[in-house]
Order: C-alpha cells, then structure tokens, then sequence
C-alpha cells in the first residue's frame, strides 16, 4: 500500500511538472498576453466596438493588446497586415509589472479584404495574430 501511495505521488509530481512547463513555455518573452482585440476606438483605455468585421467607412482600427506578468521592460511590434502584405509596423513598450496595456492603430483608407494584425517580440519573432475584415 505504501508503495502505491508513493508511486501515486511521484506521477501527481510529474504531472504538475508537465503542467508547469506547459505554462512556463507561454510565458517565453517574459511575459503573457491576455487579451488582443480590435476595436473602432479606445475610450477610458479600453477597446470599444471590438469585432471581427467593419464596413468600408470605418477611418481606423485600434489593436488593443494587455500583456501581464511581464518581467522586464521591453518592446512588442504591432505588424499591420493586408491580403498578406506587411503594410506598417509600430513598435510599443511594455513596462515591467504586473500588468499593462497598449495599443496600436491603423488609417484603413478603405482598403477592403483581410487584414491581420501580428504581435511580435524585440527578435522579429510572432507572438499572437489577430484577424479581422473590411467589408
């Protein structure tokens, strides 16, 4: 019985090993993102008219990106993407703490089709992606 108990334990430690990697793995840039959204406009620092799709009339997006846990000061590129064509990029801070949130916007001019917003580290490296349309 002894035995089992204790063999019971080390997988239960293994396990929580595995999970805490996992975790630990998202957290690779020394920090996590927590939410990425697009939105027609910022009110009160926070996204409003958040959605996936937005008429030809609308004159910007705003990503909205809130990051926490982050370790050290640092720098993420917003990278604005249109039917697979980098058309600009806009590099932002991240202070250390707890949490903090930044945004990035764009001019649509109309452009209609797919768009995607890419976040991406200091190395040029993708962190998360956003997609929305213009309709």
């Amino acid at each position: 019985m002894k035995k089992l108990v204790f063999i019971s334990m080390i997988i239960t430690a293994l396990a929580a090993g595995v999970v805490f990697s996992a975790l630990a793995q998202d957290n690779t840039d020394g920090f996590l993102i927590k939410r990425l959204t697009v939105a027609t406009g910022i009110e009160n620092r926070e996204p409003v008219g958040a959605g996936d799709s937005f008429p030809t009339d609308t004159p910007k997006a705003y990503c909205f990106l809130e990051a926490i846990d982050i370790e050290q000061d640092t720098n993420v590129i917003f990278v604005w993407i249109h039917e697979g064509k980098e058309i600009s990029q806009t590099s932002l801070a991240l202070k250390s703490g707890p949490r903090w949130r930044t945004r990035a916007e764009k001019t649509l001019h109309g452009l209609s089709g797919a768009w995607k917003v890419e976040i991406r580290n200091e190395a040029g490296q993708a962190l998360k992606d956003i997609s929305f349309t213009v309709e």
